[in-house]
C-alpha cells in the first residue's frame, strides 16, 4: 500500500531513478512525487501508474530511506541549527499548503511573496523547498550537509602541489613531498617487514629502518663497513606522514598476532560477540571445570610450624544457572586426580560432604548431586585414558578448549576471580606481590590455616555464591522474566529443573567414584596389602590367607582404586567393574588415619628429608663406632699375644672350651650377683695352699680349679 514519504525506485532500460511520494489523493487517482536525485520540483503522476509499475516489476518500494536524517539535537553545531532554523522560518508557513504548493503557478506566487518580504532570492527559497521534499518532509531535512564536505573516507588525487600545512622554514628544509601510490607501497613493505614482526620494533625505529632500506642514494665504506647514504629530509616523507598512513591502514589483528602471538589476540583482543549461556539449554547441559592456585599459604595439620605452600582449588560450574556444583581443594598440581575429585563431588550428596567439614546444611542449600551431559575443560586433565572411563562408563561427553584459551571458559574463570576477592582480605598468609617492600615481613610467614580449615572457607564461599550472590550480568530469557525469576544461581537452577529438565542424570555415588578414582597397583606382602608405604587389610585377604601365601610364594600385584582425600581405605576392583573389595588401613598405621594423600606424602617426604639430613652425622657416628671396636680388638689381640702358651696344642684348646665356659660362667655369676649395701673389697685375695691331695684330682678338675682361682684373683685386682 502506497503512503506519503515512501520511496519508489524505477528501472527503465538500464536507467534508474528514485522518487519520493509527497501527496496522495485516491479519489482523483492523483499523486505528487519528486525525483530525489534531480534538482527539480515535484510533478504529478497517477496512483494507478505507480501501482501498475510495482506489480509489473518496473518499480520497487525502498524500505530503507538514505535521505532521511536522524540526528541528535544536542550534537548539532550552532551554525547547523541557525541555517536550518533560518530556512524553516522562510518556508515553514507554505509547505503545509498541500496540494496547492505542488502546482507551479501557486508555488511561484508563494515564493515571490516570501522573497519580497525576506530579501532572499527566489532561487534560494526554491532550493529550500526542494531540499525539504527530497529529504523526507521534516524540519531536519533542511540541515546543511556538512558531513559530506571534504569527501571523508575517499583518497584525494595526488597533484604537483604540496598538500597539507606549509612547513616552517621551507626555504631551508624544503617543502617535502606528497605521499603517492609508490610511497604508500614502500610504507606497507616497511611496516610488514620491520613492525609486524616478533622483534617488536617501535614505530619510530620502523621509520628509521625504512629510510635506511628504501630512501638511500648509495653507499660508502667506513672502516670496512658498507654504510648507506640517506636522502635529505626534503626528498623523503616525514615521520608524521608515515604515522598518518600507518594509523589509516593499521591492522590490529595482524599487529598483535605477529608482534606477540595469535593466542594473545584471540585471548585479549578478539571481538566478544556471543555468550556461554546460549550454549546451554538447561541445568546439566554443560559443566565447566577448571583449577586455580589459591592466593594463600597453608600450614600442615601434623605440625603447624610447617608451611606447605599454596593449595590447588578445583571448581565445577553449571553454565545455565552459574551454580557451583562441585569443588576440590588439595595440594597436588592440576591433574586428572583433581578433576576427578571435583567431578565426583559434583555427583555426591552435598549435605554429607559439608558435614565432613563440620558445616550443617539442608538439601535446598546445595541441591546438586548429578552428572551432566557434557564437561568443558582445559586440554590436559580430561585427555587420555582416564577420561575414557568417564565417557564410556558414565556416558559424559568431554569437550576441551584449544591451548591457552581460558577465555572459552569465562564463567568458571570469573568465579575464581570473585571467590579470591571474598576471602583474600580476611585470611592470613595471602599472596600480596605488590604490597611488599624491601625489608618487609614475608607474607608466607603469616600462614595460619591448614587445608581442612581452608576447605571450610571455600565451602562457605560456595554456599554464599549459590544462595545469595546476585548475577548482575545474567541475561534472563522472556520466560524467566514472566516467571519473575531472580538472577541467583539457586533460583535459576530450580527454574531450569522445572522448565528445562532432561540433561541431569542420577548415578549411584559409589559407581561414579569407582569410575573416577585413580587406579594403581598395590603389592600383597606378608605384612598386608602395601600401597605407597601404607599397609591395608580386608576380609578377603584374611579369608584367602593372602599374607601366608605371600610369605611362602612371594609377593604379587593387585589393581586398586583409592581416594586421595582420605587414605583410610583402598578398593580392589572386581572384573565386572561394579563390585569391589574394601581394604582398611591397619591399626599400627594409625598416624595416617583420616589424612589425605597429599598430607601423608608431605609427612613421608619430611621424614625422608630428616633422614637425609641425619645421614652425615649417622655416618660419622658409625665411623667412630667402628674405630672404637677396632681399638678394643687390637687390645684383645695384644693381650692374646702376651698370654699365648706355645706348649698347649690346638686340640687341647678345643677340648677345654666347655670347662673354660663353665669357669667363666661361675666367675660372672659371682661378679653379677646382687649385693645390697656392698662395700668395696680391699687388700689381696687370701692365699690358697694346695695340699698333696690336689695332685690326686683328675687332670681336668685340677685345671678347672686352677682357672677358677686365677679368675678370682684377676677380678679382685680389677675391683681393688
Amino acid at each position: 500500500m502506497l503512503a506519503v514519504n515512501m520511496l519508489v525506485k524505477w528501472e527503465n532500460g538500464g536507467e534508474t531513478s528514485i522518487e519520493r511520494i509527497l501527496w496522495l489523493d485516491r479519489q482523483s487517482d492523483l499523486a505528487f512525487v519528486i525525483d530525489v536525485e534531480a534538482n527539480e520540483f515535484p510533478f504529478a503522476v497517477t496512483i494507478s501508474e505507480i501501482e501498475e509499475g510495482i506489480s509489473e516489476g518496473l518499480a520497487t518500494v525502498l524500505h530503507d530511506d538514505p535521505f532521511l536524517r536522524v540526528v541528535d539535537e544536542e550534537k548539532l553545531s550552532e551554525k547547523e541549527q541557525q541555517m536550518r532554523d533560518k530556512a524553516w522560518e522562510l518556508i515553514g508557513g507554505i509547505v503545509t499548503l498541500e496540494p496547492h504548493i505542488f502546482y507551479k503557478k501557486e508555488r511561484a506566487k508563494y515564493i515571490k511573496l516570501i522573497a519580497e518580504k525576506s530579501g532572499m532570492s527566489v532561487k534560494t527559497i526554491g532550493n529550500y523547498l526542494k531540499k525539504y521534499w527530497r529529504n523526507g518532509k521534516t524540519k531536519n531535512a533542511l540541515l546543511p550537509s556538512f558531513y559530506k564536505c571534504g569527501a571523508k573516507g575517499k583518497e584525494k588525487a595526488v597533484g604537483s602541489a604540496k598538500r597539507g600545512r606549509p612547513r616552517q622554514h621551507a626555504d631551508v628544509v624544503g617543502e617535502g613531498i606528497n605521499v603517492d601510490d609508490d610511497i604508500k607501497r614502500i610504507f606497507r613493505n616497511a611496516i610488514n617487514k620491520f613492525y609486524y614482526s616478533s622483534a617488536k620494533h617501535s614505530l619510530r625505529l620502523t621509520y628509521e629502518l625504512m629510510r635506511k632500506e628504501y630512501f638511500s642514494e648509495g653507499f660508502k665504506i667506513e672502516d670496512g663497513v658498507k654504510v648507506p647514504i640517506l636522502k635529505p629530509a626534503a626528498e623523503i616523507p616525514t615521520f608524521w606522514q608515515f604515522r598518518y598512513w600507518f594509523e589509516k591502514e593499521r591492522n590490529i589483528k595482524k599487529e598483535i598476532s605477529t608482534r606477540f602471538s595469535p593466542k594473545k589476540y584471540e585471548h585479549e583482543y578478539r571481538p566478544v560477540l556471543g555468550s556461554s549461556t546460549a550454549e546451554a539449554i538447561g541445568p546439566g547441559s554443560i559443566f565447566q571445570v577448571d583449577a586455580t592456585l589459591a592466593d594463600v599459604y597453608l600450614v600442615s595439620r601434623y605440625n603447624r610450624n610447617w608451611i606447605i605452600g599454596r593449595p590447588i582449588v578445583y571448581a565445577i560450574v553449571d553454565v545455565f544457572s552459574r551454580m557451583v556444583v562441585g569443588i576440590y581443594v588439595g595440594l597436588e598440581g592440576p591433574s586428572w586426580n583433581g578433576a576427578m575429585m571435583a567431578i565426583a563431588n559434583a555427583a555426591s550428596d552435598k549435605v554429607a560432604f559439608c558435614k565432613e567439614y563440620g558445616i550443617e546444611i539442608t538439601e535446598e542449600d546445595w541441591p546438586v548431586h548429578h552428572l551432566p551431559e557434557a564437561v568443558l575443560a582445559d586440554r590436559g586433565e580430561l585427555e587420555g585414558k582416564n577420561a575414557e572411563n568417564l565417557v564410556n562408563g558414565l556416558h559424559v561427553k568431554i569437550m576441551n578448549t584449544p591451548p591457552y584459551r581460558c577465555d572459552w571458559k569465562g564463567i568458571i574463570e570469573q568465579y575464581f576471580r570473585t571467590v579470591n576477592l571474598q576471602y583474600k582480605s580476611v585470611v592470613p598468609g595471602t599472596v600480596d606481590p605488590d604490597g611488599r617492600e624491601r625489608g618487609d615481613r614475608d607474607y608466607r610467614l603469616d600462614a595460619k590455616l591448614d587445608i581442612y580449615q581452608f576447605t571450610q572457607i571455600i565451602i562457605k564461599c560456595v554456599l554464599y555464591h549459590n544462595n545469595q550472590h546476585y548475577l548482575k550480568n545474567y541475561n534472563r530469557e522472556e520466560m524467566m522474566i514472566a516467571d519473575d525469576v531472580e538472577c541467583i544461581p539457586r533460583e535459576l537452577w530450580r527454574w531450569g529443573i522445572e522448565n528445562r529438565s532432561g540433561k541431569l542424570r542420577n548415578v549411584p555415588e559409589d559407581i561414579v567414584k569407582l569410575h573416577l578414582m585413580p587406579s594403581d597397583k598395590a603389592t600383597v606382602t606378608p605384612r598386608g596389602i602395601r600401597f605407597k608405604n601404607l599397609y591395608y587389610g580386608s576380609p578377603l585377604m584374611l579369608k584367602e590367607r593372602w599374607t601366608e601365601k605371600a610369605r611362602m610364594n612371594g609377593t604379587w600385584k593387585v589393581e586398586i582404586c583409592f581416594d586421595p582425600r582420605n587414605m583410610n581405605y583402598i578398593y580392589i576392583k572386581d572384573a565386572d567393574g561394579i563390585n569391589f573389595e574394601k581394604c582398611y588401613l591397619l591399626d599400627h598405621q594409625v598416624r595416617y588415619r583420616d589424612k589425605s594423600f597429599d598430607e601423608i606424602q608431605n609427612l613421608l617426604a619430611a621424614e625422608k628429608l630428616k633422614q637425609k639430613k641425619a645421614a652425615d652425622s649417622e655416618a660419622q657416628a658409625k665411623a667412630e663406632l667402628i674405630t672404637e671396636i677396632q681399638h678394643i680388638v687390637q687390645e684383645a689381640q695384644k693381650a692374646a699375644v702376651a698370654a699365648k702358651d706355645d706348649g698347649e696344642s690346638d686340640a687341647k684348646k678345643k677340648r677345654s672350651i666347655r670347662a673354660n665356659r663353665q669357669v667363666e660362667k661361675l666367675a660372672n655369676r659371682e661378679r653379677e650377683a646382687f649385693e645390697l649395701n656392698k662395700e668395696p673389697s680391699k687388700g689381696l685375695a687370701p692365699v690358697v695352699i694346695l695340699g698333696d691331695n690336689q695332685e690326686s684330682l683328675g687332670e681336668e678338675e685340677g685345671q678347672l680349679e686352677l682357672l677358677k682361682r686365677k679368675q678370682k684373683e684377676a677380678l679382685q685386682k680389677r675391683n681393688g
